[in-house]
């Protein structure tokens, strides 16, 4: 029977989205207590429903006595019964991104916030006048020094002020208070940070990531080679939360006198593992001198509205964006930086800053013979570029002028032209970013529209989450992500021992986890079936998965015997006793199988997923994928 404290408990815990550190800030002690002690008690009372409610006393051991989709579903409401209420997510995922239900496909490997929606796209591609072969804007490279940019700007076109304006309005970002430039993708802002930080005089860099990072390696390489003292938080096995005594430790200052001591950077949320950290890291950070970078690409497309950022108001904060959900990851990334904190910035050239040009200015460029060599070569550039697209696909479903490629192998061959690529997939919107593109239409009710022939750009994806609101999508999240750790927990191989054939990293069913989970399959013998093999498998199921890799793990004395058997050796890791320890420290860690929810996400899609999990249970499930797909003149996987 349904605890009724479920039924209410979205309302009563809306104030538990935002940080301990806000209930601190308050006033109202005595009234804040009580309302976390309600809190809290909601939050178990969630808890302890999920589990008691999702398919109760039952194991399933094979895959073919899965319920169905419609049976589950029914079952799911019932447990969620304002799950319904987020019904204007399905309307809004049937009328705009209808390519998800033509092509059957699941996406769970998209990270970011979305700018436009699929029916924009293919409104503009059958309206535009423009040559088809040239997006309505690209993004175009520039050297320069990101102190100077961020305090005297640059030429600014009509489109960038247009989408820096609607950004900073959707993030709820005050241009009194940051300035902010466009970068590449996430490791290009990382990396600006790097080599403009003063680490001369505040010597070290902290971080908090509990997975291998593209992004923040660059960082952490950038910044060890101009002189930073690098250290990285642990996180406690087997919850992996983070290790608050060694945190503190370094975090901390024993000197009464505070000077900056360096670099803290905090992501807010695993963006692998699910796990949402205190915020009150930040606020004891800023109290120990250090510069605080918040890591923002993690974050729901409405979680900014709780973050409390004129209360913390870190002085770096990046955030990435993907072009459209299930379609095109490409996108770019905005590095925001604090007014006050850009005088402590050394001057020092940097790659990574772009423009976005607007395809009428790239056709005038490549038909004007005025043209400068280096527009030129970027104009052929981006049509060699634009070749390569339209017989490519993105991460998650293929982009406007596909070939019948196998998406698989599309990728295969575009990770093997890009050297030093992120093979996980966790950074989707980096992979293709240095190549990015995308269509924007023209809209008399844009928020960012102007008067005259000035430029109008809509950003429909952006819209859309407005329009939806913070608590729908965090509810609908959170109802299918405990309903996706619960169910999965549910499969069991059918032998006497009843081994688990899902393995899941980092927090289970909670009310505030994140809409992310990272898991492992095991066979009935308890061996790890290797998580590229099922991400592949996934693929070929028209499920698109990621795979990354949890580091910095710390076992206690009571888990010391597990430490042996659970890490590995990242392929690829420091050897050798001349190695730098932290490197070598974070070479060792788990390979693991990732999810992502994104804001439309459905029950079919987490089902989908449960379903082709429960596969694994047929110990014979991956030889007869190699069979079938050999029988097809399919390219097989070597298992």
């Amino acid at each position: 029977m349904q605890s009724p404290c479920l039924k209410e408990v979205s309302e009563v815990c809306l104030s538990s989205c935002c940080p301990a550190p806000l209930f601190k800030l308050s006033a109202h002690h005595d009234a804040m207590s009580k309302s976390r002690s309600t809190s809290a008690a909601c939050r178990r009372d969630f808890a302890a429903t999920t589990s008691s409610s999702i398919f109760p006393n039952t194991q399933f051991t094979n895959h073919e006595s899965l319920p169905s989709l419609q049976e589950s579903f029914s079952d799911f409401t019932k447990v969620y019964p304002r799950y319904q209420e987020t019904a204007q997510v399905d309307q809004i995922r049937a009328q705009e991104y209808y390519h998800l239900s033509q092509s059957n496909h699941t996406c769970l490997d998209y990270i970011g916030i979305g700018l436009f929606s699929s029916s924009q796209l293919h409104k503009q591609e059958s309206s535009s006048q423009l040559n088809s072969d040239f997006p309505f804007f690209s993004i175009s490279y520039k050297t320069g020094n990101l102190k100077t940019q961020l305090l005297h700007g640059g030429q600014e076109s009509e489109l960038e002020s247009a989408m820096r304006n609607r950004i900073m309005d959707f993030l709820n970002i005050s241009a009194n208070d940051y300035s902010m430039v466009f970068t590449a993708n996430r490791t290009s802002a990382f990396k600006l940070v790097a080599e403009s930080y003063p680490y001369k005089t505040s010597r070290k860099l902290l971080t908090v990531y509990d997975y291998e990072s593209e992004a923040v390696a660059g960082l952490i390489n950038s910044s060890e080679k101009r002189g930073a003292k690098v250290m990285s938080a642990e996180f406690s096995w087997p919850r992996l939360r983070i290790q608050s005594a060694k945190l503190r430790k370094m975090a901390v200052s024993k000197r009464k006198k505070k000077k900056k001591r360096g670099l803290f950077v905090f992501p807010v949320h695993s963006r692998i593992t699910g796990s949402r950290y205190p915020y009150v890291w930040m606020t004891m950070a800023q109290e120990n001198g250090w510069h605080v970078l918040v890591d923002a690409c993690a974050l729901g497309p409405k979680d900014m509205d709780s973050f409390g950022l004129s209360l913390f108001q870190p002085d770096f904060l990046i955030s990435s964006f993907y072009k459209i959900y299930g379609e095109n990851p490409s996108g770019f990334a905005c590095l925001f930086v604090k007014k006050s904190a850009i005088s402590y910035l050394e001057s020092s050239t940097c790659t990574g800053i772009v423009n976005l040009v607007p395809a009428k200015k790239l056709l005038q460029i490549a038909g004007d013979s005025s043209g400068t060599d280096t527009e030129l070569e970027q104009i052929s550039r981006l049509g060699l570029q634009l070749d390569a697209l339209g017989t490519a696909s993105s991460f998650s479903g293929l982009i406007s002028n596909h070939t019948t490629q196998t998406r698989r192998l599309e990728r295969e061959g575009y990770e093997s032209a890009e050297e030093g690529a992120n093979r996980t997939g966790l950074e989707t919107s980096e992979i293709w970013e240095s190549e990015t593109h995308a269509n924007l239409i023209k809209d008399k009710n844009s928020r960012s529209s102007r008067n005259g022939d000035s430029l109008e750009v809509v950003c429909r994806g952006l819209d859309q989450v407005d329009s939806l609101g913070l608590m729908m999508i965090t509810n609908r999240a959170r109802y299918l992500i405990n309903w996706l750790v619960s169910s999965l927990r549910k499969l069991k191989h059918p032998n006497t021992e009843g081994f688990p054939l899902v393995k899941i990293y980092g927090p289970k069913i909670k009310f505030d986890r994140g809409p992310a989970l990272a898991f492992n399959v095991f066979d009935w013998k308890g061996e790890k079936v290797e998580p590229v093999l099922v991400q592949k498998l996934a693929d070929r199921n028209n499920i698109s998965l990621s795979y990354g890799f949890l580091h910095h793990i710390w076992f206690s004395d009571k888990y010391a015997d597990e430490k042996g058997r659970i890490l590995e050796r990242r392929e690829g890791g420091v050897k050798g006793m001349d190695a730098n320890k932290l490197k070598a420290k974070s070479d060792l860690g788990i390979s693991v199988v990732t999810a992502a929810l994104g804001f439309l996400a459905s029950f079919e899609d987490t089902y989908r997923l449960w379903a082709f999990v429960a596969q694994f249970l047929d110990a014979d499930f991956v030889e007869k994928e190699r069979w079938r797909y050999t029988a097809l003149n399919q390219k097989t996987i070597e298992v």
